[in-house]
């Protein structure tokens, strides 16, 4: 439904990934009132643990701040339909040299 009407921030996902979170994200909000911000990451969450092994961590909302460690490819930060926005990564217990740690305020997407 939104899936054209994403608007990728950050990201250091190959554009395979990129594709399947828009997707998921998605399936997610036909699935799930846009409210219910829990339930639409808990899906993207669980369908990438799935596709793409254990580890993911997925942040959905409309006002939020970040500082995250996460794996090499493995991050993208998008919103859709305008104001709702995705954090995606596969979190990393320590900082590998080309990791890197965003702060990306929602607001000025």
């Amino acid at each position: 439904m939104l899936e054209g009407k994403a608007v990728i921030g950050e990201t250091d996902m190959l554009q395979t990934m990129q594709q399947n979170a828009v997707k998921l994200a998605s399936r997610a909000l036909d699935e799930f009132d846009v409210t219910d911000s829990t339930e639409i990451a808990r899906y993207i969450k669980k369908e990438f643990d799935r596709l793409y092994g254990p580890g993911w961590q997925c942040i959905v909302g409309r006002d939020f701040g970040s500082f995250v460690t996460h794996c090499r490819g493995c991050f993208i930060h998008f919103s859709v339909g305008g104001s709702l926005a995705i954090l995606l990564f596969k979190g990393a217990a320590t900082a590998e040299p080309e990791s890197s740690g965003l702060l990306i305020p929602v607001e000025s997407m």
